[in-house]
């Protein structure tokens, strides 16, 4: 079926691939391949494929794989990578333009040595199409707090620049439809001093390292902290309630099915501990969500994508 699939493709100057395995692409190395990857050389190449794809076969697009768990089946239709020709960073005066396929880090650091305060990225993971569609934040500043602009390809293949303000940002969410891909956005972030503002991110970063599980194999925080609340779970947090007091208040720091562990640095980490399948962290962090809920009344929900279809449909 996916070679099938990929000779009623559009002609493109990237790359298609049949069956390309999606695992070694997320961080969580796990899940099934897609029918057919996409990776556009440029804007013009992803447009152009765009308008002329069946506008029945569905469309995913995905970054750097962080925040994500691809089921154990794959991912029918056609998954887009945004990789080179969509990871430029350029300053612009007072602004910084971004790409989609461009790493969250990368652009804090940037800005910073040109004097521009996008720290709340650093310690982000995954890039800026990502960071845009969440509205990623950390430090109680969020991607809206700088946001201008994002530039779209929407499925029909038409590119518009939309204003922050029509997007419909809000806690870990945008209005961006589905099938549109996001290729760059623009900031207008606070001006600082460069020495400082690279201070400042050696600071978040040991912070970090001090209460998260970096060097282990997860897809960053799992759920998202109860509406209202900060999402970051940073030991300086004053927030109260946080999704991983929750995780702890229930006993479930380390719980484990198979290869998938709630971390015991951090219980809101699920992790891929060694081997594990998407089917067991999937199954595991709704195992968690029943348990909080059962002794708080309180639902969890994820943070982490999951996308696909589980083994053997």
């Amino acid at each position: 079926m996916p070679q099938t699939l990929i000779a009623q493709m559009p002609a493109v100057r990237g790359t298609l691939t049949a069956d390309r395995p999606l695992a070694d692409l997320t961080w969580m190395r796990v899940g099934g391949p897609a029918e057919v990857l996409f990776q556009p050389a440029d804007l013009e190449d992803l447009r152009a494929f765009l308008l002329a794809l069946d506008p029945a076969l569905p469309v995913f697009v995905m970054g750097v794989g962080s925040n994500l768990i691809v089921r154990d089946g794959g991912v029918r239709g056609v998954v887009i990578r945004m990789g080179r020709g969509f990871n430029g960073i350029e300053i612009a005066g007072t602004e910084v333009v971004a790409g989609a396929a461009a790493l969250d880090a990368h652009v804090a650091r940037k800005a910073a040595e040109a004097g521009l305060d996008l720290t709340f990225l650093r310690t982000i993971p995954g890039t800026i199409g990502g960071a845009v569609r969440m509205n990623a934040g950390c430090y109680g500043t969020y991607v809206a707090d700088a946001l201008v602009s994002v530039t779209v390809v929407r499925r029909d293949g038409h590119v518009e620049e939309r204003a922050a303000a029509d997007l419909g940002l809000a806690y870990r969410q945008s209005a961006i439809e589905d099938g549109a891909v996001v290729v760059a956005a623009r900031f207008a972030p606070p001006a600082g001093d460069p020495a400082e503002l690279a201070a400042k991110m050696d600071d978040q970063l040991a912070r970090r390292d001090a209460s998260q599980p970096t060097k282990d194999r997860t897809a960053g925080s799992t759920f998202r902290n109860p509406a209202g609340f900060s999402s970051t779970g940073q030991a300086d947090d004053t927030h109260e309630l946080k999704a991983w007091s929750l995780i702890d208040g229930a006993g479930l720091r380390g719980a484990r099915r198979g290869g998938a562990v709630m971390n015991e640095k951090h219980p809101n980490f699920l992790t891929n501990a060694g081997g594990a399948t998407a089917a067991e962290l999937e199954a595991l962090g709704e195992e968690v969500r029943k348990k909080v809920y059962d002794s708080s009344g309180i639902t969890l929900e994820w943070e982490i994508m999951r996308v696909g279809e589980p083994a053997g449909e």
